[in-house]
């Protein structure tokens, strides 16, 4: 880590970013992690406070003679999704994630990297660190599970805020400037398993789906990236009527916010047919190899050897195919009013299959609240019909956007003095935790910017450096033109 930071500038925001990566902190296992900021920012000697959910909350006073400008709030959240590639050997539970630096990319081995979002919290501790910043009074929210339900922001009360302005340091794209984002809501299906035993001499496989690209399953729902799951489905369903296997269980995913990069079936069959059936599964593969195309071109197929156990009922089997090719997944509506942007879209992100029930886990997404619950009921209708459970929980705001907003002004003119050019303003179709702070401080004003970074919620997550300097400039010219 240390020869790694004498190659990065500025070296006390990456001295921030690498000692936290250091520290686990999946969704809901942050509490280390939080900690650890907050004995950072007492060490600095600012006034810190928890909140009743966890949340940091951080105050620094004004540079000398900037006493009478507004406060300014910069947030970001703790936690991380934790994703790995199949193979690699890492406890996201206590061990470091490992970073190293590839040109003028940062990247992790084998597993996500964390930039998202921890290059927002090392740079509100850089803020809070330095001397030279002529700044206003600081706030520094920290928020605690952002990834896997925007806990944090949600338990946030009204009043323990006293910031104009709120800077989000969560965004992806150098260049842009957000203002508004989606407002999402999860659907959880389930459906009680009949089991049998295995037919005698039938034989354990499990059939993979692998080397998908993944994603995040807002901002990269429109990139025609392969679903694991939904593609697994469609090959079963093409198979099953020539071979006949027995269905044991089929797991996919790993969080609702990403898209599913792999997939297993686990099934049961007769071993005189497994020759014809990897001959017919080649056929598959390079049948979905061509319909993804450019893409997601790493799309394989694989059957290996399986463990044996029992199969679904004939009944359950069915039901279950059925309903995974039913529900939706991908882009619904684009919006009407901004060019590009997803208006309304589903990922169908995890299922599991347990000894006596399976749990389908999906994410819908809008920045029309009645859009939103349109799709959340079609869903709903689609497993009754097909006689699954389900029930919405998780849901969430969107984020108006306000361009002719003074802060929108002033982040933008800061951007042309700086760099020469305007910002190119958005929405995205991802959840911020704007949506949730901006329904409890209604006066205040809102943006989000950040560094370059790209394949986020996957093992391929990158973040450019150059790029995060020149975030770091920006930043720093808004909180002394603020």
């Amino acid at each position: 880590m240390n020869a790694l930071l004498e190659t990065l500038e500025p070296k006390t925001f990456w001295s921030y970013f690498l000692e936290l990566s250091k520290i686990p902190r999946g969704s809901k296992n942050e509490a280390a992690a939080a900690d650890w900021v907050a004995d950072q920012a007492k060490a600095l000697g600012c006034d810190v406070e928890r909140d009743a959910v966890g949340n940091v909350i951080i105050r620094k006073k004004a540079a000398p003679g900037k006493e009478g400008r507004p406060t300014t709030c910069l947030q970001a959240h703790v936690d991380m999704v934790c994703e790995k590639n199949e193979g690699t050997v890492h406890d996201f539970l206590k061990d470091p994630i490992q970073v190293w630096r590839d040109g003028d990319l940062l990247k992790a081995k084998g597993t996500t990297l964390g930039a998202d979002n921890g290059i927002g919290v090392a740079a509100a501790l850089a803020v809070l660190a330095s001397k030279n910043i002529a700044h206003g009074p600081i706030e520094a929210l920290i928020t605690i599970d952002e990834e896997t339900g925007l806990t944090g922001a949600n338990g946030l009360q009204p009043g323990r805020l006293n910031a104009k302005y709120l800077l989000n340091l969560d965004s992806e794209e150098e260049g842009f400037l957000t203002i508004g984002c989606a407002g999402g809501e999860d659907t959880i299906v389930t459906r009680k398993l009949a089991r049998s035993a295995a037919p005698a001499g039938a034989k354990a496989y499990r059939l993979k789906v692998f080397g998908l690209k993944g994603g995040h399953s807002g901002i990269d729902i429109n990139a025609g990236r392969g679903n694991a799951i939904r593609i697994l489905a469609q090959v079963l369903g093409a198979l099953k009527p020539a071979f006949g296997f027995g269905l044991s269980a089929i797991k996919g995913g790993n969080k609702r916010n990403a898209i599913p990069r792999e997939a297993s079936a686990y099934i049961l069959m007769d071993p005189k047919q497994e020759q014809a059936f990897r001959d017919a599964l080649a056929g598959q593969e390079t049948h979905w190899r061509a319909a993804l195309g450019a893409h997601d071109p790493g799309l394989h197929l694989a059957l290996e050897a399986g463990e044996a156990g029992t199969v679904l009922s004939a009944a359950d089997s069915d039901a279950l195919l059925h309903l995974l090719l039913a529900l939706p997944h991908g882009v619904e509506a684009m919006s009407p009013d901004i060019a590009g942007l997803v208006q309304t879209s589903t990922n169908m992100g995890v299922i599991d299959t347990r000894e006596d029930e399976v749990e389908v886990n999906l994410l819908t997404r809008s920045s029309i609240n009645a859009s939103k619950s349109a799709l959340s009921q079609r869903i709903a209708a689609t497993c009754a019909l097909g006689g699954f459970q389900s029930h919405v929980t998780g849901g969430y705001p969107g984020w108006k956007p306000e361009p002719k907003a003074s802060l929108v002004q002033i982040v933008n003119d800061t951007n042309e003095k700086v760099f020469g050019k305007k910002l190119e303003i958005m929405a995205i179709h991802a959840g911020l935790e704007c949506g949730l702070i901006g329904e409890k401080y209604t006066a205040m004003e809102m943006v989000s910017f950040g560094p370059s970074m790209w394949d986020v919620h996957t093992p391929d997550e990158h973040v450019s450096v150059p790029s995060v300097g020149n975030f770091w400039k920006l930043l720093v010219a808004v909180l002394e033109a603020v």
